[in-house]
């Protein structure tokens, strides 16, 4: 009788890189999203989903950010991004429910910024945001630790992306910090750096990196070298305490897995394939592309661009793809092209967890009484992510 032998067979990099024991150091987590979306929602539920909203009339407000599904914006009492549909929310103190159509920190400002008497509600809890996810308060103390350890806190200004969890915020207003938006980064930045402002030698900018470097360098005039990244998942970040001194910028290594996924090389084709396209990407995206694009800038400026674009013009937009059709459903009649700039289908697959039969859900709960997915922050933490955005709203 003889024993089989086991075959000698060596796992191939890709082999291990599937299985999630190797790792690929060109590429982020969660960038490669292929494939489209189901077909739109049951007819049916448009009916529920307009009978709901009529019997709860004024006391419910419909909030659709910018990347939902269009028939979850159809419903949408207003659109925007995350911070305008914040304050849009706090402007409707008749409105006892808000249901915020979006991901889960836009909801938790939504409730900082609301009165008691509003309640907030997300229809589907795991409508979440990966960029959110990659700073938590443990892994930002443990970072502020470092910075202690290094001598560098005391003249570090942490700014924080409004994309981030309310702790997030909070640990920035506790440490003498601000928000910021797309919008009003360079704003934020010089008043870190300000004597007269933030009165910081450095700032730690949370927690996506691309839109941090690409501000400081774009819009401050920083050098490259200026900017470090802080990895959560090394000690000290993966920085020495030189390292940490030398820094103007410490970037925290996050970024969105919709804009970072744009390359160089979607730049050039969509060049090559359109003549004359004028390319227009978000902050969000890496700096070579940034840097690239015809024009950068946020959500509300994209939208802008197209509305004031002349007819007959050619636009690549690098976004959440909801948004690039919608603008290019829009705009079609009046002769301006607008593509998405990645070949590859690519959709926030989380905030695309809001479709209608979670809107409908949430609509009809509150028509019989019952709050579900209430979303609310505690006092504590509520208070000092309010200074934090308190903070912005005062920059000039």
């Amino acid at each position: 009788m003889t024993t089989a032998q086991t075959p000698d067979v060596q796992p191939t990099p890709l082999a291990l890189l599937l299985l999630g024991r190797g790792a690929d150091p060109a590429s982020e987590r969660g960038v490669d999203c292929p494939g489209d979306l189901p077909s739109p929602s049951d007819p049916g539920l448009v009916e529920r989903a307009r009978a709901a909203k009529e019997r709860l009339g004024e006391k419910v407000f419909v909030l659709g950010h910018h990347y939902q599904r269009d028939e979850v914006i159809e419903f949408a009492d207003v659109t925007g991004d995350s911070f305008k549909l914040a304050r849009d929310a706090a402007a409707r103190p008749q409105a006892e429910y808000i249901v915020f159509c979006g991901v889960h920190f836009m909801a938790e400002s939504a409730d900082i910024l609301t009165s008691d008497a509003q309640q907030v509600i997300l229809p589907d809890l795991a409508a979440g945001c990966s960029m959110a996810d990659m700073a938590t308060a443990e892994q930002v103390e443990e970072c502020w630790d470092a910075l202690t350890a290094a001598g560098v806190a005391e003249d570090t200004v942490p700014v924080s992306y409004m994309n981030s969890s309310a702790d997030i915020k909070a640990f920035t207003g506790r440490h003498g910090g601000t928000i910021c938006t797309s919008s009003n980064a360079r704003r934020a930045l010089e008043w870190a750096f300000d004597s007269s402002g933030g009165g910081g030698r450095r700032v730690l900018f949370l927690p996506d990196q691309h839109l941090g470097r690409n501000t400081a360098i774009r819009d401050l005039g920083m050098a490259p070298e200026d900017c470090v990244v802080y990895n959560p998942h090394r000690p000290n970040g993966g920085l020495t305490p030189e390292q940490l001194r030398d820094a103007r910028m410490i970037l925290w290594r996050g970024h969105c897995s919709v804009h970072g996924r744009f390359s160089l090389d979607s730049v050039r084709e969509v060049r090559e394939r359109i003549p004359g396209v004028n390319v227009l990407v978000h902050p969000e995206c890496r700096h070579e592309v940034v840097a690239a694009a015809d024009r950068v800038g946020s959500t509300e400026y994209i939208i802008r661009a197209l509305e004031e674009a002349p007819a007959g013009s050619k636009w690549a937009i690098g976004t959440e793809l909801n948004l690039v059709r919608r603008l290019a459903k829009r705009y079609a009649p009046e002769g301006k092209e607008v593509v998405f700039l990645d070949r590859t289908v690519c959709f926030c697959s989380t905030m695309n967890r809001i479709d209608l039969p979670h809107l409908v859900r949430s609509l009809e709960s509150l028509a019989e009484g019952r709050v579900v997915n209430r979303i609310t922050v505690d006092e504590e933490t509520a208070h000092w992510a309010r200074v934090a955005l308190e903070r912005m709203l005062a920059l000039p």
